[in-house]
């Protein structure tokens, strides 16, 4: 199995992470197919004390937060790496009035995708 790539050290501590099996169970998939979805870039996986995990915010009950997957794809394309990428989801951001992440957790995923295409493009 191809190695799964993380961001060492990119989100503050207090950001809960989710192991990859647990993400696996929370989506009802195959450990192997959370693998794919961060290779493909539906989620974003980083290490924390030795461990692939996935931050739990990017889990909205049994499926990936609605926007997320096509932010990645927008910030992806437009240069960011993945690390940049999750230190801009967590971030707080006055023009949304928070974190994108937590905008997207809020529903407004075209607000956040129109932004990211700005910063991307």
């Amino acid at each position: 199995m191809s190695e799964v790539s993380g961001a060492p050290a990119v989100l503050f501590e207090d950001i809960t992470t989710i192991p990859i099996a647990d993400v696996a169970q929370a989506l009802s998939i195959p450990v192997t197919r959370v693998h794919q979805l961060v290779r493909d870039g539906q989620l974003l996986s980083l290490r924390r004390s030795g461990a692939t995990v996935i931050p739990a915010d990017f889990l909205d009950g049994s499926a990936i937060v609605k926007g997320l997957p096509g932010t990645i794809t927008v910030l992806r394309d437009g240069g960011y790496q993945d690390d940049d990428i999750l230190r801009w989801l967590f971030t707080e951001d006055d023009s949304l009035r928070g974190a994108p992440i937590a905008v997207l957790r809020a529903g407004r995923h075209r607000e956040v995708k129109r932004r990211a295409q700005a910063m991307a493009f």
